[in-house]
Order: structure tokens, then C-alpha cells, then sequence
């Protein structure tokens, strides 16, 4: 087990792992530490515990130190400064006539390097602009180019549900989502009802998707030949989330719709998955980018 602190320098970011030594800190202070861009600020959500070994990076870098009045308004400092920085970076941008977007600016706490996160169609050279933005800053300049994910997350704003995007409120991290699950929950295939802000699968579709995976199991599918308690039939439609199947009964020359819970029904043939079409699918793909 490694004695931990967990950091987060932004809003709904990444939490990282750092080794407070000796130090006892409590969650929502802010500390400065040694990052791999350099000195940075960022408050503590998870306090101090320990955690397996296998769960941290190794080496762990130490917490410098619990951030003081002075490393608090200096933080302030460099937020005015973002904003600034931002401004100066658009006008080089249009004076180099460049295809780019810039989204964010961000200093790093010790002011060694400024970032500008950015998204593109393609590649940029914008070799001269860092050479422009160097001159004023006086400083290490990275351009960093994003995905539509990352500019969601910064930008931030609302879902078709009417609330904040989750990547920006809560997420800190992205986590794989895929047509199959869209399928899998019986959602419309339909662009524009499973895709978010940025373009890709809505994030919440991987939220229920180990519930709907489990249930799945269990359900028959459509067009299978089941025994329910009144005779055999065929299954016409299933409500997964309800557990309920409606079956098509076999009477002589009638036919009769009856609803069962899954467990009143038993599979004698099942059938294979209906083939949505490749080139449907195909065409779906980049949306999982």
C-alpha cells in the first residue's frame, strides 16, 4: 500500500496521485506540486489514504508544499493573465492567417511555459506564431492540438437533456463508448440522437450499459420461439429496462398478444442478431472517434 493525496488542477479534470510525506492534508486545500510541465496548483480531492500499489504511476512526485495566501493570489494572477494571453494569441493567429481554433490558455503555476490548446481540420504550421508569441511572453510556449472531446470539456455548455455536459461538470475522464452499446439499449441509430455537443457518442451511454449488458443475457430475442404458461409462441417485442417480453401465441387460426416477465418464459429455439447493415454501420463509425 502507498500513502496518497489526489490532485485535480482543473474543474471536472484528471485526478493524479502524489506523495505527501509527512504532510496531513485535507480534501478541498490546494497545494503546489512538481508536475511533468512543471510547478503547478491544484486542490486536493482526495485526502490522505492509502491506496495499492498497482493504482499509482511510480515514481510518485512529493507535494511541495499546502498552497499559502501569497501562492493563492498569485494563482488569481496567472488566471488574469490566461485571459490576456488568449486575447494577444487571436489577433497572431489572424495576423498569420491560420486555420486553427484556439480554445484554452493556461499558465503554468512557476509562469515557465504558457499552453494554448487549439483544434484544427488538419495539420498547422505555426512555427511562426510560436516564434510571435515567444516574443511577447518571454517565455516557453506549446501549442497543443486538442480533439472535439477536449474542446466540449473545456468549453463546456448544455446537453440535449438540458443539463451541463457531463465532461465538463463531473468527468474526469473520457471513457470508450461505441455504436454497439447505442444498439444494445435500443436506441435510434439516428446521428443526431446519440451524438453530444462535440459531435461523438454521448458519453451517458456508458453509464447503464453493464445493466443493459447483464439483462441482455437473460432476455430472449425478438422472433424467437418461446413456451410461456398458455402455450408456445413467438416473441414480437421485448422492454429490456421492465424485463417484460410480448408474445405472439399460436391458437389454431388465432393469433393472441400476451406481455410476460422473462422468467415466466422459456427459449426453445432462439435466433440469430438481425444484421443492421454494414455499410449503415460503417457510416456510424466516426462517431465513436
Amino acid at each position: 500500500m502507498v500513502k496518497v493525496v489526489g490532485v485535480r488542477f482543473k474543474s471536472a479534470g484528471k485526478i493524479y496521485y502524489f506523495d505527501p510525506g509527512e504532510l496531513i492534508i485535507q480534501q478541498n486545500e490546494y497545494v503546489i506540486v512538481e508536475t511533468a510541465r512543471g510547478i503547478e496548483f491544484g486542490q486536493v480531492v482526495i485526502s490522505n489514504r492509502e491506496v495499492p500499489d498497482e493504482d499509482i504511476v511510480a515514481p510518485l512526485k512529493k507535494v511541495i508544499r499546502v498552497a499559502d495566501d501569497e501562492d493563492k493570489k498569485h494563482a488569481e494572477e496567472n488566471t488574469k493573465k490566461e485571459k490576456e494571453a488568449y486575447q494577444i494569441c487571436l489577433q497572431k493567429i489572424k495576423n498569420h492567417n491560420l486555420d486553427m481554433k484556439l480554445i484554452d490558455v493556461e499558465y503554468t503555476f512557476d509562469n515557465n511555459k504558457v499552453l494554448f490548446y487549439f483544434t484544427a481540420e488538419g495539420r498547422v504550421d505555426f512555427r511562426e506564431l510560436v516564434k510571435d508569441l515567444a516574443a511577447v511572453f518571454k517565455t516557453r510556449i506549446e501549442l497543443r492540438q486538442i480533439g472535439v472531446r477536449d474542446e466540449s470539456k473545456m468549453l463546456g455548455g448544455l446537453g440535449i437533456c438540458g443539463r451541463v455536459l457531463c465532461c465538463n461538470s463531473f468527468l474526469g475522464e473520457f471513457q470508450p463508448v461505441s455504436i454497439k452499446m447505442a444498439k444494445e439499449q435500443g436506441l435510434s441509430l439516428n446521428p443526431t440522437k446519440i451524438s453530444g455537443t462535440c459531435g461523438r457518442l454521448m458519453c451517458c451511454l456508458k453509464y447503464e450499459q453493464e445493466a443493459y449488458e447483464e439483462i441482455i443475457h437473460r432476455v430472449p430475442k425478438a422472433g424467437a420461439i418461446v413456451d410461456t404458461p398458455e402455450g408456445q409462441g413467438v416473441v414480437m417485442g421485448i422492454s429490456l429496462l421492465k424485463e417484460i417480453v410480448k408474445v405472439k401465441l399460436d391458437k389454431g387460426n388465432e393469433t393472441d398478444l400476451k406481455i410476460y416477465n422473462i422468467s415466466e418464459v422459456r427459449v426453445i429455439k432462439d435466433v440469430s442478431p438481425v444484421d443492421e447493415g454494414d455499410v449503415d454501420l460503417e457510416a456510424l463509425k466516426q462517431l465513436e472517434d
